[in-house]
């Protein structure tokens, strides 16, 4: 249903409920800029002030990725504040995994909502939400699911929430229990599930992209496609590893863990502009990544379809753009 960060919103309707005493939303510093955007809003929509009201979440100097201990430790030391914990799951820039289960533990053990941003982590890490016991997560499906730009989102929503109607919510037309839908009655009647919390008509092209990808995906398996996604980034790190070694301003900055990462590699050059170098890798050879500015490429080889060999062929572009 709808877009990402619309749904973050909706979600937040129900599950942020700020108190004078307990109101904080808890970030990642590097959050996707819509993801703050739309968290200081809400604080701010509540009366709050968001500088005062979201707590962002930095590396230790020096570091590029966050520790587990150390977000377990601002949710622990902060418990009497937070209201809302939510997290992107793997980071868009650094390419981090975090660990959910961990983190997801330590909110609701201070008492806070447990959220997910689940942008870059659908179709590319394995989740299991529902024994996780996150209270709710978003996702969208133009990245690893292979629908396109403005494609459908998702939401989850655990079940221990599902009978509760009086959890604040807005409605819609697809809100209401299909089966009396059109009784065309003036009050909405819930369902025990997250249809309760859709709006609108979907779009049905957008939908034809995501039966398409998520049938590939129900075919090739989670399990299949992490295999495969561990050896391939693995791969890759090796090759830029080497490309790295004779260049100290060049580095991987995702973390080295297999466990703590999806399909994807951060690659910091820190005395270039990385908006031409992306140009030539697209341009000169075919290899597409992402740039990030001021220094940070991504490269993302998704075992849906990425390859080995186009492993290799990112890495030798990029020891050849970094050498022009």
């Amino acid at each position: 249903m709808n877009s990402l960060t619309v749904n973050l919103h909706l979600m937040m309707v129900s599950f942020y409920r700020p108190t004078p005493e307990r109101h904080a939303i808890l970030i990642e510093d590097g959050a996707f800029p819509s993801d703050s955007y739309a968290v200081r809003s809400q604080a701010a929509f509540h009366g709050y002030d968001p500088d005062e009201a979201v707590i962002r979440l930095r590396p230790r100097p020096g570091e590029a990725v966050l520790r587990t201990g150390d977000v377990v430790a601002a949710i622990g030391d902060n418990s009497n504040k937070i209201a809302l914990v939510l997290l992107g799951a793997v980071n868009y820039y650094t390419g981090e995994f975090f660990d959910m289960e961990a983190v997801t533990r330590a909110g609701r053990e201070a008492g806070a909502v447990v959220g997910w941003d689940l942008a870059h982590a659908a179709g590319n890490v394995p989740l299991s939400l529902h024994d996780l016991g996150a209270d709710w997560a978003a996702w969208c499906s133009y990245k690893y699911l292979n629908s396109g730009p403005g494609s459908l989102s998702g939401v989850f929503v655990h079940s221990r929430h599902l009978a509760d109607h009086e959890i604040p919510r807005f409605a819609g037309w697809w809100s209401t229990d299909p089966s009396t839908r059109f009784e065309m009655a003036p009050s909405v009647r819930y369902t025990n599930s997250a249809d309760s919390w859709q709006l609108s008509n979907p779009p049905i092209l957008s939908m034809a992209a995501v039966l398409f990808s998520l049938e590939m995906f129900d075919q090739a398996g989670m399990v299949a496609l992490r295999a495969k996604s561990v050896r391939l980034t693995g791969y890759l790190e090796s090759l830029l590893d080497e490309v790295c070694a004779s260049r100290p301003a060049v580095g991987v900055i995702t973390p080295r863990d297999p466990a703590r990462r999806g399909a994807q590699l951060s690659v910091r050059v820190a005395d270039r502009d990385v908006g031409p170098l992306a140009g030539k890798l697209r341009g000169s050879f075919g290899v597409h990544a992402d740039a990030r500015r001021p220094d940070v490429l991504r490269f993302a080889p998704a075992p849906m379809y990425n390859t080995f060999h186009d492993c290799w062929r990112a890495a030798s572009a990029l020891a050849a753009v970094l050498d022009d």
